[in-house]
Order: C-alpha cells, then sequence, then structure tokens
C-alpha cells in the first residue's frame, strides 16, 4: 500500500528552512515519500502534517532516502551533517543545495565520495517562493548518472540544468551569476553616485543608463562567441581608445563610496596588452 500511495521514489530532506520546507512539499506534491529532518525538531511539524515523515536523527534521515537534499546554509553546515553520519552512503545520492565557494563544493564531493555515495552540487537560483515554478533555475553538477537517476525529482523543483562533472561546475555558475547581477547593479550605482554628485537628476539620466545596460545584454552572445574563438575584434573601439576611457572614470570614481570598481586593474591590463603589439583589439582581448 505504501509503493502504491508514494510510487516515486524516497527522498529525504534535511534542513527545514525556508527552502528546505519548499522542497519538501514540492516533492510531497509530485508523490514522494519524503522525510525530513532538523535539529529543531518543531520545524518539521508543518510538513510532517503535509505527510512528510520526521527523522530522529541525521542518520535516520539519510538512511530513509535514496536521494537526500542537504538543504542548509552553508557548506559547513553541510560538513557537520555529514560527519554525523555513522554508516555509509552507498547506493545514495547527496545534494549539497546550498551556495559555496567551488573549494568548499570539492570538499563537499570528496567527503560524500569516502562515505561511499554519488555526490550533487546545486546552486539555486531563486526564492523559497519560487520553488516549484519555471522562475527557479536549479544547477546541479558531479556525476551524471546520479543526477539521470533523479531528474525527476530535481526537475520538480525548477528549471533543472545538469552543468558539468567537476564537482564546483554548479557553484561556479552560480557564483558567476550572482557576480553578474553585482557587477551590473553595483555598476548602475556608481553611474548614479557620480551623476547626483554632478548635480544631474539621476531620474533624468535613468533611460539613457537603462538603454547603455541594453547593448550589453545585446551582446552577450557575440561575446561569448568571441571568447570561445579566442578571437577579439575591434568592435566600437580598439583596447588603445578603452584605455583612454578607462582611466577617466578611475579619476572621475576617485573618492566615491563604492570606489572605482576594480577600473584600476582593468587599466593596468589594457596598458599591458597594448605595449604587447595587440591594441587594435577589442575589449574582450581583457580575458584572452
Amino acid at each position: 500500500m505504501e509503493e502504491l500511495r508514494n510510487p516515486a521514489g524516497r527522498v529525504s530532506v534535511v534542513g527545514t528552512g525556508a527552502v528546505g520546507a519548499a522542497v519538501a512539499r514540492r516533492l510531497l506534491a509530485g508523490g514522494y515519500d519524503v522525510t525530513v529532518w532538523n535539529r529543531t525538531p518543531a520545524r518539521t511539524a508543518a510538513l510532517t502534517g503535509a505527510g512528510a515523515r520526521a527523522a530522529r536523527t541525521v542518520d535516520e534521515a539519510v538512511s530513509a532516502g535514496d536521494l537526500v537534499l542537504l538543504a542548509l546554509t552553508d557548506h559547513e553546515a553541510v560538513r557537520q551533517c555529514l560527519d554525523r553520519i555513522d554508516g555509509d552512503l552507498t547506493g545514495r545520492t547527496v545534494v549539497a543545495l546550498c551556495t559555496g565557494t567551488p573549494e568548499e563544493a570539492r570538499r563537499t564531493a570528496q567527503r560524500i565520495a569516502d562515505l561511499g555515495g554519488q555526490h550533487l552540487d546545486a546552486g539555486l537560483q531563486a526564492g523559497p517562493d519560487a520553488i516549484g515554478t519555471d522562475a527557479a533555475t536549479l544547477l546541479f553538477s558531479g556525476d551524471p548518472a546520479a543526477y539521470q537517476r533523479h531528474a525527476g525529482a530535481l526537475g520538480l523543483l525548477g528549471a533543472a540544468r545538469f552543468v558539468g562533472t567537476a564537482p564546483e561546475a554548479a557553484s561556479v555558475w552560480d557564483l558567476a551569476l550572482f557576480g553578474l547581477w553585482y557587477d551590473a547593479q553595483l555598476g548602475l550605482l556608481r553611474a548614479m553616485d557620480a551623476v547626483r554628485a554632478a548635480g544631474i537628476d539621476v531620474s533624468a539620466f535613468a533611460p539613457s543608463a537603462q538603454a547603455q545596460l541594453g547593448h550589453v545584454v545585446a551582446a552577450v552572445s557575440a561575446t561569448a562567441s568571441e571568447i570561445a574563438r579566442a578571437e577579439y575584434p575591434r568592435g566600437p573601439a580598439d583596447l588603445g581608445e578603452h584605455l583612454t576611457v578607462v582611466r577617466h572614470l578611475v579619476g572621475l570614481r576617485a573618492g566615491r563610496p563604492l570606489g572605482d570598481g576594480g577600473l584600476a586593474e582593468v587599466a593596468a591590463r589594457l596598458e599591458t596588452l597594448v605595449a604587447q603589439g595587440r591594441g587594435g583589439e577589442g575589449l574582450t582581448a581583457t580575458v584572452g
């Protein structure tokens, strides 16, 4: 009777904070047999009321699932949970569902392998409310066979994508996306800070800023193609011309609260490339 009630499979969710609880609810709705554990047992009550089983220990939770999702705050919390496991993880896929560094992802993968399990690192580009919708992007890396075996469950959580076999691939992809947002947002704030300091109405400046950011977005595919081919055409300006503008920006941003955004280092890189006789190339050459 239990197999008929939960035909999809057994999943354990360790950590029932906002993300973990949303994950568990989505899996329950998808017909999975879900076991949950939290170091504060009271935080599993709503989930057990919705049909989940509550484990008394991490060991018990891990033993109950073929797929184990560690929905924790960071890799240090993941390590602490893994250290509580007395047995082994043979036959189980363990997913670290938290943001972390590439080195942390590699260490977690090694620890899971030492315990006999298969590892998947995960990057979550969404808030808890988006879990289970197309607005949630989940990035996975590690063991491709493990990903394929559990693709049904992982796909219930959002738009799931396997991004590489290296343990840290999802972490790098995840952090690169966060970095892109920060770079764009902080660049916008630096621009508005500069025009405001000059007495310019930031609301009047906003449409120009939006159009400028739009040029970057429109060129994403072309930029990726240049990097992939290691070919750096001049584009709207060559490196010598970019160097002049970047130096001006370093001066404009000097002493401002958000700094120059690393443009002093960019200027040094441009100077090196120009000195090497590559001044006629385009800005993409700075990463080549």
